[in-house]
């Protein structure tokens, strides 16, 4: 029996997570550590920041949940359990699971040495990569992308939104602030999902007054505080963009189960 930790799943967590895992094959060797216990390593990674090779001891060998980590990023199992997770908990809140609006930004964060691709970004003096985000009006992620800090918002917003619109059908308008300003990516949106781009802008009255929460914009801005929770995500540590993207999903992921457990 191993030590309990903070970061493990709940009971009601783990019910709500199960139908969204890979089952074991009937062929083959048996499983030595339970999934839950090494998705209990993940997260505990996620929150705390920790090297892999510096897991505790109580948890599976550090180099089994770091291949269970890569096992379902390169499957794309974060993306298809963050999917489900995020359409249980629309219908919890009684919202379709397919939202109508959204809400676009990026933050850019420092890379460690061995990060590929790395670059500058000069408006906030910052090398690193840039997170580019785009979440439902609870603030729940419908699609994450990563390039060089130095990719104009703009254009990262392309990759962001490119082949999305066969998986959110119902999606009409999409919030964004002044970065993404321009007569080219808003026609580009009507043609790529028929989707109207709006952009909220900080109002002369709001200069005066200092800090002000502008409508729709702090949804998404709230999301990267909550990512910003997860020491693994205050800077950006991993070499590959894919680890990255996929902790970033792992965080969601934890966000969620939190929620949805509290109706068990």
């Amino acid at each position: 029996m191993r030590e309990t930790y903070p970061t493990d799943l709940s009971d009601a967590q783990w019910i709500h997570l199960q139908p969204y895992l890979p089952t074991p094959k009937a062929e083959g060797r048996p499983r030595t550590h339970s999934l839950r216990d090494v998705l209990d390593a993940i997260f505990y990674v996620l929150k705390s920041g920790c090297h892999w090779r510096l897991l505790p001891h109580d948890f599976p060998p550090w180099s089994t949940v770091y291949y269970h980590f890569r096992r379902f990023r390169s499957k794309g199992l974060w993306s298809f359990i963050l999917k489900g997770l995020h359409a249980a908990e629309r219908k919890r809140v009684g919202k379709d699971p397919q939202p109508k609006a959204a809400i676009m930004d990026s933050q850019s964060v420092k890379t460690v040495e061995s990060a590929h691709p790395s670059g500058y970004d000069a408006h906030k003096n910052l090398k690193g990569r840039k997170r580019h985000l785009l979440v439902d009006t609870l603030g729940l992620p419908l699609s994450v992308y990563l390039t060089s800090a130095d990719v104009q918002d703009r254009v990262g917003a392309r990759c962001l939104l490119a082949g999305l619109k066969p998986f959110v059908p119902r999606l009409k308008k999409i919030w964004a602030d002044g970065a993404y300003t321009g007569e080219k990516l808003a026609r580009w949106c009507q043609e790529q999902g028929e989707w109207e781009l709006q952009i909220v802008e900080r109002s002369s009255s709001a200069d005066s007054e200092g800090f002000v929460v502008l409508p729709h914009r702090w949804i998404v801005e709230r999301t990267l505080g909550w990512l910003m929770r997860n020491r693994r995500l205050s800077k950006d540590y991993e070499r590959k963009v894919q680890s990255s993207e996929s902790f970033m999903e792992v965080a969601m992921i934890r966000l969620i189960l939190k929620r949805l457990a509290r109706e068990v």
